[in-house]
Order: C-alpha cells, then structure tokens, then sequence
C-alpha cells in the first residue's frame, strides 16, 4: 500500500484542500514551492503510462481539480502542473498523481 493510499484510507492525515469519490488533493509534506499541492485518483493507478483509453475522464478530471485549486489558493500569477512518470522523472511514489505548484516564480527548463 502506497502513502497515498494510507492517506485515501485516512490512515495518515493530509491537509486536504479537495476531494470526491474519484480523487483527493492535498498539500504536499515535502513542498518544491510555497504551495505544493498533490492530486490523486483514488483508484491506485501506478503511472501515467499504465493509463488506458479508459482513464481519458479521470485524467480529465485531474486537470481540472488542479485548475480549481490553484484558483483557490489564488494562484493567479501562475502556477505549473506536473506529472512524474518513472524513477528518471524523479517519481518517488508508484502512484498516478498530479503535481500543482505555485506562489514563487519557476525556473525553465526544470531539473
């Protein structure tokens, strides 16, 4: 079991700033901005290559909730949403999850 899915589970408190049957979103414990925000499927999906034709909804559905939640959080300056796929990439937890950071400027290119 993943730490997301101990976090689903309420295993592990989050600060949770959004959720639904599909997916949660919470702050990141390890922030790479002032806000670090970390969406997630609720069903365990381990990457982004392990998606199928099927998921197309739910992926929709995370680009939205991270649209939602930067305008929440008033991140309207800016904001960059990133997803990891594999330990090259710098993904440190096999589970499809989407990364919205903000409130600082971002360098590019990234890494």
């Amino acid at each position: 079991m993943t730490i997301f899915e101990k976090i689903i589970a309420r295993q592990i408190p989050a600060k949770i700033v959004w959720e639904d049957e599909d997916a949660i979103a919470f702050h990141d414990v390890d922030p790479q901005a002032p806000v670090h925000v970390l969406i997630v499927p609720k069903r365990a999906i381990s990457r982004l290559t392990d998606v199928t034709d099927k998921d197309a909804a739910l992926l929709g559905k995370l680009l939205l909730v991270a649209r939602n939640v930067a305008k929440e959080l008033e991140l309207s300056s800016g904001y960059r949403v990133v997803i990891n796929c594999g330990p090259d990439a710098g993904e440190s937890v096999p589970h499809l999850h989407v990364h919205l950071l903000g409130k600082r400027a971002l360098a590019w290119p990234p890494g």
